[in-house]
């Protein structure tokens, strides 16, 4: 039996039209697959850490390479703009204080302004500075005796509004617990009886709970990779994937 075979055609050009085909689909495929890791870190650290953690979230960013054009080897990059985050999360950090001083400072939601956290002194009603200038910081120990609450006195401060809320003034430094919330005057009254209100939680170090796996998520995207190549070319070739 004899058999006999020809190229139809330019096989240069053909080849070329290949190549082409080629680079569009890589570049498709590249650009799918970083956008798709790019979302499954983000789904990660807002089912980790809920809503508070939009922006942490939203920090995840992505580029590909080459930035115009097409290529055979292209390249797509996912970071984080808080790097230092997300590593301590994911490798479950054990943080310290640093500096020589014993105690780390934790602020406590009645020391979030606006109940926000994370934003430097900005995002703090009080600072650590403030509470030892004020002179009227004090400590109570945890129960485990791992570490402190450092409170501040608390008072009323003067009733103002149409509705005459209670006003609360921690160490005439800041006014907490503003927001409107269901039983708010029950809980402040609670409060007053109390005397004081923690601003701060001191402990020595802090083991972080490994909530992310990028690795995993990088893993995976390699994985499926091959094979979305795969299908792009044969749609930009014009052939059907068997």
């Amino acid at each position: 039996m004899r058999l006999a075979a020809r190229i139809v055609g330019d096989l240069r050009q053909v080849l070329a039209a290949e190549i082409r085909a080629g680079e569009r689909a890589a570049m498709t495929a590249i650009r799918a697959e970083t956008e798709q890791v790019k979302q499954e870190l983000r789904r990660q650290v807002t089912s980790s850490f809920a809503g508070n953690a939009r922006g942490i979230a939203n920090a995840w960013r992505s580029m590909i390479f080459p930035r115009t054009g097409q290529s055979l080897r292209p390249a797509g990059l996912v970071f984080s703009k808080v790097p230092n985050v997300i590593d301590a999360f994911e490798r479950g950090a054990l943080i310290r204080a640093k500096g020589g001083r014993k105690f780390l400072a934790i602020p406590t939601g009645f020391n979030a302004a606006r109940g926000r956290r994370g934003r430097g002194e900005k995002g703090l009603r009080v600072t650590p500075a403030q509470m030892v200038a004020s002179g009227q910081g004090f400590l109570r120990p945890f129960q485990s005796g791992r570490g402190f609450v450092w409170c501040l006195p608390l008072r009323q401060g003067e009733q103002t509004g149409r509705r005459r809320r209670t006003r609360l003034v921690a160490g005439g430094l800041a006014e907490i617990g503003t927001g409107n919330r269901k039983g708010r005057e029950a809980w402040a009254r609670g409060m007053l009886q109390r005397g004081m209100v923690p601003m701060f939680l001191l402990l020595p170090q802090v083991k972080l709970a490994k909530r992310l796996d990028v690795k995993g998520a990088a893993e995976r995207g390699l994985r499926r990779l091959p094979g979305r190549f795969v299908a792009a070319w044969e749609r930009e070739s014009g052939r059907t994937a068997p």
